[in-house]
């Protein structure tokens, strides 16, 4: 009489099978992880490349020429930006939150070299001095106010910006100045390589400024100021006397933007200037969604300034009119501000 198998005897499909490979939850970490690292860093890189497909496509006979991205990297516009976003991160990095005064100080260079050159008859190059003395005093004088008399900063600078404003206008008689020598215009326009040397400028000062942050003591020592006054002060830093001159480089580096602004045109505008003060905003914040998570950083923010203007371009060949600037400039604010909060607490 034959006899049945029991259960223990009978080969079952979980012994004799080879163990299913399925992820582990470190794994899946580990690469949810990886993927969040990449977008938190490139992800604005990617919208930006994005953005010139999309406008190549739609406008394949005027976005991708030579024209359109001399607009983008060689224009004035762009030049002027980099340097006042610059100016901006000084005081930003050492946690000086805003500094509402850069555009105005711009402008005053620029229009009182062009002022003293045209209407008084200096030296071009005395003048170009007088304006960088001017501007590097007026940060200068914005640092002490807010350091040693403990001023708030925005209302300091806010007040200021606007005094500066009045000079200028009150200058130039409310009215556009130029004469400028037609050679003085090379320093900011001699071409080099397809672009205007300005472009050059911009370039070696946000590569300087990065390299300043990440490799030198002085850098480290802004970062560390800008995260914690007093823990800097309990070191030994001189606190005070860094987030002077913070606000002292910044009126420099505005300056010099302003130099070259008016170099490149001819002379300048002063109601041009707080056209600047959306657009250096926008793009300092952009700059913490890119390469560096919630930081300021300048890499990032020179990219964020090509990026946005890539953006302005591309809605105006695509028909919009003047107002898309201060849309997409807007727009790109409070987005950028966002990241900026989110990407910042997630870092704590």
């Amino acid at each position: 009489m034959s006899k049945t198998p029991t259960a223990a005897a009978r080969p079952t499909s979980d012994v004799t099978s080879p163990p299913a490979r399925t992820s582990t939850p470190a794994a899946l970490v580990k690469r949810s992880g990886g993927v969040a690292w990449f977008a938190s860093r490139f992800a604005v890189i990617g919208v930006w490349i994005a953005l010139a497909v999309l406008f190549s496509a739609l406008r394949p006979d005027t976005f991708m020429t030579s024209g359109s991205l001399k607009v983008i990297f060689g224009s004035q516009n762009q030049s002027a930006l980099v340097f006042l976003t610059a100016a901006l991160l000084c005081t930003i990095i050492v946690g000086e939150f805003v500094d509402m005064s850069v555009a105005s100080n711009f402008g005053l260079a620029a229009i009182m070299l062009t002022i003293l050159h045209v209407n008084h008859g200096w030296n071009v190059w005395a003048a170009v001095l007088a304006a960088l003395v001017l501007s590097t005093a007026v940060g200068a004088v914005n640092g002490w106010l807010v350091v040693k008399v403990g001023v708030n900063t925005i209302v300091v600078t806010l007040g200021m910006g606007t005094f500066l404003l009045g000079i200028a206008l009150w200058v130039s008689d409310l009215m556009p100045v130029s004469g400028l020598p037609s050679d003085f215009k090379d320093i900011a326009l001699q071409p080099v390589a397809g672009l205007p040397i300005s472009f050059f400028y911009g370039l070696a000062l946000m590569l300087g400024f990065a390299y300043v942050l990440h490799f030198t003591p002085l850098g480290r020592t802004m970062r560390f100021v800008g995260e914690s006054r007093e823990v800097s002060r309990l070191a030994g830093v001189r606190v005070a006397r860094l987030r002077v001159a913070a606000f002292t480089t910044a009126g420099l580096i505005a300056g010099l933007g302003g130099v070259l602004s008016a170099a490149a045109t001819g002379g300048f505008d002063p109601n041009v200037s707080q056209s600047y003060l959306l657009p250096i905003f926008a793009a300092a914040f952009l700059g913490t969604a890119i390469l560096q998570p919630g930081r300021f950083n300048p890499i990032g923010t020179l990219i964020a300034v090509f990026f946005l203007a890539t953006g302005v371009l591309g809605l105006q060949l695509l028909g919009a009119t003047s107002w898309v600037t201060s849309v997409f400039y807007g727009g790109v604010l409070v987005v950028a501000v966002t990241l900026s909060t989110v990407l910042r607490s997630r870092s704590r």
